[in-house]
């Protein structure tokens, strides 16, 4: 399941490649991945053809495209197309000659553009899935609790889709807060990492990315999350942004060719893995130190948590 940096490489993507152009028209080559759009397919592609995508807006791992139509009546609610990739959504940019994907499922043609250096931009976004556990759907936009926008990337709207409004806001986003997020996790009284999963507590974690932010910050997943005073939690969320950005910069964790950014390109941060997947191996911070420590799988969660023994001591208050 793609995680924050993944879902954030596509965002910018999109952002690039998509955002201000019209869709011009759309084509569903199978039903099943606009299910979530209750109203069927034909009022799925009337809320899309003629709308211009305004911003594209990330919130942990949800994805939307908000929409302006012109033609739209005034006082109507405003109106997001939403991704939601999966196990194997593939959001692709592609020239509308490009030969189709054995497993394309949408296909929206979007208005001429060119890039700074004046040449044309792909024509055409497509929704490709493997196995359909992803989807598209057109949503209405409602305020945020907060007041502050929906999440980033959002330039102007302090709107959020219906679906997304239970996602707690994720350590990138502008409008997160430490303190927040700290009063809300003592009051969890749970493991450290189960909080971290909790995508109403924090969002955009998924279960690669808090073992490497808890090896990197030096907690075991078990710690008790009432006991973590302010300085922990600071160093909780330092480590998970470092781990994102890190993440980012690499174009996400690739470990095949399901998740891949929209040009098509795979992320290779899977090659700095400090902890995940890396059982039997050194610690490499013990390795720095001189030290001779393997890293360890356990059981969590019905998936595994991958840790140094020494870096990250089970605490005898343990609650995983």
């Amino acid at each position: 399941m793609p995680e924050l940096p993944e879902v954030e490489v596509v965002r910018r993507g999109l952002a690039r490649w998509v955002a201000g152009r019209t869709i011009d028209a759309v084509e569903v080559l199978d039903p099943r991945s606009v299910r979530r759009h209750v109203a069927g397919v034909e009022d799925f592609t009337g809320n899309l053809v003629g709308a211009r995508v305004s911003d594209v807006v990330r919130r942990g791992k949800f994805l939307w495209m908000i929409l302006e139509n012109p033609d739209r009546a005034e006082g109507l609610p405003h109106l997001a197309l939403m991704a939601h990739l999966g196990m194997s959504g593939q959001l692709l940019v592609e020239a509308p000659d490009a030969s189709p994907e054995k497993h394309l499922k949408v296909r929206l043609a979007l208005s001429p553009a060119v890039d700074d250096d004046g040449a044309p931009l792909p024509g055409e976004l497509r929704f490709v899935d493997q196995r359909i556990f992803g989807g598209m759907f057109v949503a209405d936009l409602e305020a945020t609790p907060d007041g502050h926008s929906g999440g980033l990337g959002s330039t102007r709207l302090p709107l959020v889709p219906h679906q997304a409004a239970h996602i707690a806001r994720d350590p990138l986003d502008p409008a997160f807060s430490v303190d927040v997020f700290h009063d809300r996790l003592r009051g969890r009284r749970t493991g450290l990492k189960r909080a971290l999963l909790d995508q109403g507590l924090i969002s955009g974690i998924g279960n690669i990315y808090a073992d490497e932010a808890l090896w990197a910050a030096g907690f075991h997943y078990a710690r008790p999350t009432d006991t973590l005073r302010r300085p922990d939690t600071r160093r909780i969320v330092d480590a998970v942004t470092s781990v994102m950005e890190r993440a980012l910069a690499a174009g996400g964790t690739s470990f095949d060719s399901l998740y891949v950014n929209v040009n098509g390109a795979s992320g290779y941060f899977a090659r700095d893995l400090e902890a995940y997947g890396r059982e039997g191996r050194p610690c490499r911070r013990c390795a720095a130190e001189g030290r001779t420590t393997l890293m360890r799988r356990e059981s969590f969660m019905n998936r595994s948590s991958y840790l140094c023994p020494h870096c990250q001591p089970r605490p005898r208050n343990a609650r995983s």
